[in-house]
């Protein structure tokens, strides 16, 4: 990569020790030493999973690697636990598990984010050198572009930013006929062909969603490109944009400006109307600045997704060390505001995520990464069983609010699945339908989790299998119907159909559990559903967990281990 290229930023970082710097104003210590959560009902905190001690959080913003160590920025609010008041709070770790809090790395203190600094993206320029770019909320409320830098590089925690004496760089106006109110979250910026950066910040025009392309020979100064790198009619609102290559082959991750024969692009986008978070896989044209999905790409609510339950505002960052893709994602509340409140915070983030290209190009494979096994402890295995129609099993000897279960089931008689309706498209929908006490033929089959005894209360993760004309279709649920006896609670039921041929392989399911956290992972990573569930029986050690067939033919277990989560040190 060419030096002259980012001359002008070097020029910045040169400043730093000089009145043209903008300093980050007093303001900020207000929010230093935050007090722990008060509320005595903490059943719901997670052991393992990200959180601070308090408050609101959501996005993860600027994820990185700088002098071996990950992190981790996210919207934080330290004034209360609901949304507002957003800075950028900063953690970092050594292996993504265990976190170490600092304090706010990004605040209001300029007229471009007076009013907020929302989310945005970390870029590693030439001699690893980091910078920031987000979107800052100015005194008209419009949503502007800005960028902030390291005070002390040498500093490998860096816990001192400085932002350019020339934000907003970016601003909406007649000329460049943004919405100023869509206009939001901008990229990791890459480098093209030309060596100028490239940055794609989301936006829609009436209901057209889009990714605005922006170009800079130096990081500061930004043009917009004459149209956007893609867009789709009737998506709303674009926000979280991510724009990153993947390897036809293999599990690594490459830079994010590598672009050769061998990587496919993906193009993730937040949908706002309903928060999901959409993905298609294609090709990007450098010398055009197109991005083209690949033929049979679904670019609506009904495509590819990350998580088919509640997750949201992901991103995705190389790590450098370990040479992989990581992604990281918001996990929001499914409680009531008051309960919130009362609890005093609310929002967690997913486990990082490894994430690959599956084998047949036509999606990504999603695993959490494998330093959270470190904090595996109680190994249980049961030895394989038939499970006939109606029984239920009990996994004991883990803390089942505290654990990580791997099983696996084989079909010995599919031939008996019902035949599936064509009308059956949503698979939301038809988890919906047909929960886990809907009695099937192949299934339900799987887990039920955080279960009280009697089960009362469980939230229940399951396969369905359907016959189709040429095929079978494996359904994955997670079905919240009874996870809680609270009726304030959010308790949708998730689905997703998974690519996997129940003929010739083991259907698979992992499931991380942490309280009030159910994230699960179908077909080895092939489908992915979290969970926000808040059961008031099943908490703590008066959780349960078992294995369960309510189908009417019998299913394999052919292998199960389960560990109870030791916990992390997270802030």
């Amino acid at each position: 990569m060419a030096n002259s290229c980012i001359s002008g930023l070097f020029l910045f970082f040169a400043l730093l020790a000089s009145h043209g710097i903008v300093e980050l104003e007093a303001s900020h210590h207000v929010y230093r030493n935050l007090e722990t959560v008060q509320s005595a009902n903490q059943h719901y905190r997670t052991s393992y999973h990200f959180q601070p001690p308090k408050n609101w959080i959501n996005d993860p913003n600027g994820v990185m690697v700088y002098k071996g160590l990950y992190h981790l920025f996210y919207q934080y609010n330290p004034k209360g636990a609901v949304w507002g008041n957003i800075v950028w709070a900063h953690s970092t770790s050594k292996d993504l598990v265990n976190w170490t809090p600092h304090e706010s790395a990004i605040f209001p203190s300029q007229p471009g984010d007076i009013n907020g600094c929302w989310s945005g993206s970390a870029t590693i320029l030439p001699g690893g050198k980091p910078a920031m770019l987000y979107t800052g909320i100015d005194p008209e409320n419009n949503q502007v572009q800005n960028l902030a830098v390291p005070r002390n590089l040498s500093d490998p925690f860096l816990r001192q930013w400085v932002k350019s004496p020339k934000n907003p760089l970016v601003q909406p106006n007649a000329q460049n006929k943004i919405n100023a109110s869509s206009f939001r979250d901008p990229t990791t910026a890459w480098l093209g062909p030309d060596k100028k950066w490239r940055v794609l910040i989301g936006s829609k025009v009436h209901r057209q969603g889009m990714a605005i392309l922006f170009k800079s020979k130096d990081f500061v100064n930004w043009v917009q490109a004459p149209a956007p790198l893609h867009s789709a009619q009737d998506t709303g609102m674009w926000e979280c944009p991510d724009f990153y290559p993947v390897p036809l082959r293999g599990q690594n991750g490459v830079d994010t400006s590598v672009n050769v024969p061998s990587v496919k692009h993906v193009l993730k986008v937040s949908l706002d109307d309903t928060k999901h978070d959409l993905y298609t896989i294609g090709s990007y044209d450098s010398s055009r600045d197109v991005y083209v999905p690949d033929k049979g790409s679904v670019e609506n609510d009904s495509g590819l997704r990350y998580d088919y339950g509640k997750y949201y505002a992901s991103k995705t960052f190389l790590d450098s060390i370990k040479d992989r893709r990581i992604l990281c994602g918001w996990l929001n509340e499914s409680s009531s505001v008051a309960d919130d409140i009362k609890k005093g915070w609310a929002g967690v983030h997913a486990i990082p995520r490894q994430v690959w290209l599956d084998k047949s190009g036509k999606q990504l494979i999603q695993w959490p990464v494998v330093e959270i096994e470190m904090l595996r402890a109680n190994h249980v295995s049961l030895p394989t069983k038939l499970l006939k129609g109606g029984s239920v099993v009990e996994v004991s000897g883990v803390t089942a609010s505290q654990a990580d279960v791997d099983i696996s089931f084989e079909i010995p008689n599919i031939d008996k699945a019902e035949a599936v309706n064509p009308s059956w498209t949503n698979p939301q929908v038809l988890c919906s339908q047909q929960g886990a006490s809907v009695k099937g033929g192949v299934g339900p089959f799987g887990l039920l989790v955080l279960a009280s005894k009697g089960l009362s209360e469980n939230t229940a993760v399951f396969f369905r299998i359907f016959k189709g004309q040429n095929k079978y279709v494996v359904l994955m649920c997670s079905d919240q119907s009874r996870s809680s006896l609270n009726q304030n609670n959010d308790k949708t039921t998730y689905g997703a159909f998974l690519d996997v041929d129940p003929r010739h392989q083991s259907l698979s399911l992992r499931t991380l559990i942490d309280h009030s956290i159910v994230e699960s992972f179908g077909g080895g990573g092939k489908a992915c559903i979290s969970a926000r569930v808040y059961p008031t029986l099943a908490i703590n050690a008066a959780a349960h967990m078992y294995v369960f067939n309510n189908g009417s033919e019998a299913v394999k277990i052919e292998k199960l281990n389960a560990w109870s989560m030791k916990k992390a040190k997270i802030n």
